[in-house]
């Protein structure tokens, strides 16, 4: 593997594309009263420059930590560089993250500065984050920052001239990534230059990315997958990289970008399947898709309507999706892959290859990647996005990384005769039933696909029999709220029990499932930053509930 030398980090890729394409745009910005605005390469250059001087006239101790806090934007992406150019390390904070882990990230990198960027209250964490920046901690709004009481990114560019940026070396410590923290608090995962640049190093390898590719960010920057799948790659290959508004202008957001690439995570591919499953049931879906002309102008009618028709390829990663689901897309002509990566490896380590895709696998090892089976069926991997290690906690870096050098990833893998590797769940998410015997979640969560099911968790600790847990899509709710029929519902998700436990072993059969009530999502802590089930935190509120379920001795349970 060998990076352009004229482009060994992010920040020499800014200044590399600024000289050599300087008024094409590199990044388009939506904004709530409906303009957009085009940052040219150029322009990005020249603004994150006169940040750097801003930043070096502060006085901030060498190789600062210095806090990024904000939903994607355009800025979000040059404070980032400017960070960068400045000669400190970036610390981007979750924008959902509630205001004691916010207080706790703050405290444990010891950010000197912190760029405050896009928040509203509304769908993010500020108003319980707010209340827990300490009140010495300098800060610079971003373009939609909630204050308007501290200095302003677009006030101290138009007065600041720009300065020679300090370069970095590519061993240099870039930034640090909290993890999501699915389990117990985060931890800061420290990247060098070297180990971010190593995604796009190793993507060219595998297919051709260029410069006319269009990209579109919405998933939070605060986490690898979107920061290596995105930010890095547009850095490193030039291209367009357009931004998401909010959720309510999602769909219009994608048809402004009409992306080539496009990342996201099995929650959204879900929500979008559902989204079509409402407007075109499936029952109609087979029918037309077996009509040879008809098949083929409907199926791209749906890419279309989903922003999706300019696609060349699509990746799906940071959970299990079902190859189902994958399989659906696949049929649609949407090529969808199935990748694989962690905090720790700057998400460089598994993934399909187009046109060898191996549909249940998240793909072979990448380019420059070593793979194996550990001890308890536990993969581990050698990548050349590893971490240098987790920041304050030698004794936790020394825990998940192998003497010989191999990351202990926490997930229980396969690796087939084609080395294409099967993760097959969490070393932590495995449970005893009541009788002894360990139960495996992730492969029989993957098995239930009712097309009305759009997230579903297995629990059972202590119990007989494992359960499932299913959040109806929210088109489903409104349906039942507005009378739909219930009673035909409960006969199909029951339907889809039997179906499942026929795959089970007898200690897995799953004893009933639950219709929740309760939506999860990230701002009641049930989901990740990037739509992760917490299965302890879903557990814990469920527990309680647990005999009264399995007392009712019915296959399907109703919480409302």
């Amino acid at each position: 593997m060998s990076v352009d030398p004229r482009k060994q980090t992010s920040l020499h890729c800014l200044y590399y594309w600024a000289e050599t394409t300087p008024d094409e745009v590199y990044l388009t910005q939506p904004f709530a009263d409906g303009h957009t605005e085009d940052i040219t390469w150029k322009d990005a250059g020249d603004q994150v420059s006169r940040m750097a001087a801003h930043l070096m006239n502060l006085d901030l101790p060498e190789h600062s930590n210095i806090a990024i806090l904000g939903k994607n934007s355009a800025h979000w992406i040059l404070a980032d560089l400017a960070i960068w150019a400045a000669g400190h390390v970036s610390v981007p904070l979750y924008p959902t993250l509630n205001g004691d882990t916010a207080a706790y990230v703050l405290e444990h990198s010891e950010a000197k500065l912190m760029f405050l960027g896009k928040l509203d209250g509304t769908a993010d964490g500020w108003n319980d984050i707010k209340a827990h920046i300490p009140a010495d901690l300098p800060i610079i709004s971003l373009p939609m920052s909630p204050r308007d009481d501290t200095p302003k990114w677009r006030d101290i560019v138009a007065q600041t001239e720009p300065t020679d940026p300090k370069m970095p070396n590519p061993d240099d410590l870039a930034t640090m990534v909290y993890t999501s923290g699915s389990t117990g608090r985060p931890k800061g995962v420290m990247h060098s230059f070297r180990t971010m640049i190593s995604v796009a190093d190793g993507l060219q390898q595998l297919f051709p990315v260029s410069s006319d590719e269009r990209m579109l960010s919405y998933l939070p920057l605060a986490h690898v997958a979107e920061r290596a799948a995105v930010e890095t790659q547009s850095l490193y290959y030039g291209f367009h990289l357009y931004f998401a508004n909010s959720l309510d202008t999602f769909q219009e957001d994608l048809q402004r970008a009409r992306p080539t690439l496009f990342f996201s995570v099995p929650r959204l591919w879900m929500k979008f399947y559902l989204g079509v499953n409402a407007k075109l049931p499936p029952k109609k879906q087979k029918l037309l898709f077996s009509i040879p002309i008809v098949g083929s102008l409907v199926k791209k009618k749906v890419l279309r309507q989903l922003g999706l028709d300019h696609c060349r390829a699509a990746l799906t990663g940071a959970a299990p999706l079902s190859a189902e689901i994958i399989g659906w897309y696949r049929n649609l002509g949407l090529e969808l892959l199935e990748v694989y990566g962690m905090s720790e490896n700057f998400g460089y380590s598994h993934a399909n290859r187009p046109g060898k895709a191996k549909v249940g696998s998240v793909g072979m090892a990448n380019p420059g990647v070593e793979h194996r089976i550990g001890e308890g069926g536990e993969v581990q991997v050698k990548s050349p996005g590893q971490m240098l290690g987790y920041y304050r906690n030698e004794e936790k870096t020394r825990e998940d990384v192998t003497d010989d050098g191999f990351l202990k990833t926490g997930d229980m893998g396969e690796i087939d005769s084609d080395g294409c590797l099967r993760i097959t769940g969490r070393v932590k998410d495995l449970f005893k039933t009541s009788k002894g015997k360990y139960v495996v979640p992730v492969p029989i969560e993957n098995r239930f696909n009712h097309p009305k099911a759009e997230v579903v968790c297995v629990a059972g600790a202590n119990q007989p029999q494992p359960c499932l847990m299913v959040l109806l899509s929210e088109e489903a709710r409104n349906e039942l709220e507005a009378g739909g029929d219930r009673t035909g519902l409960d006969r199909e998700l029951a339907a889809e029990l039997d179906a499942v436990n026929l795959e089970c072993e007898a200690h897995e059969k799953l004893a009933f499932v639950v219709i929740v009530r309760e939506p999860w999502t990230m701002e009641n802590g049930m989901l990740t930053p990037t739509m992760k089930i917490k299965r302890n935190v879903i557990e814990d509120f469920y527990t309680r509930k647990m005999d009264a379920w399995f007392g009712q001795r019915k296959k399907v349970v109703w919480e409302f």
